[in-house]
């Protein structure tokens, strides 16, 4: 999202912290988080927001009938491969899940467009500088 073909200084990333799935839904709604609050602060020209997972893994779910005379009507667990309730991405700890690409003056709103989006996620997240000038993140006050 937002303007592929600029070209950024900054590049930083929202960076899952333990192994886990994250279904599609929370996906999105990082997504759409992220999104808006970029598109709102920034202007859509002035940044590119990539997802760096894809949810490949199929959820699945045997239903059981509950009732009276339920195990007459099913099989139980013989041939119980289920039917897909979802889509998940399965995440390693420490992978990259949403990349945000900025001009120096942008930092501070991507920051916030990363932690808006970091609660939808099911695992503790933490923001990353993954190429940025080492003299401008000291100057920004962001470290060595």
């Amino acid at each position: 999202m937002g303007s592929a073909n600029g070209e950024f200084e900054v590049e930083m990333s929202l960076v899952g912290l333990e192994r886990c799935q994250i279904r599609h839904q929370a996906l999105e709604a990082a997504r759409v988080a992220a999104n808006r609050d970029m598109t709102k602060k920034v202007g859509r020209q002035n940044y590119h927001l990539r997802m760096r997972v894809k949810p490949y893994h199929y959820l699945r779910e045997n239903k059981m009938i509950s009732g009276a005379g339920a195990d007459r009507v099913q099989d139980g667990m013989r041939r119980a491969w289920g039917k897909v309730i979802g889509l998940a991405a399965r995440i390693r700890p420490g992978q990259p899940l949403i990349t945000i690409r900025v001009n120096p003056r942008h930092i501070r709103p991507a920051m916030t467009a990363l932690k808006k989006a970091a609660p939808k996620m099911p695992t503790p997240c933490k923001i990353v500088f993954d190429k940025i000038d080492p003299d401008l993140k000291r100057k920004m006050g962001y470290g060595n």
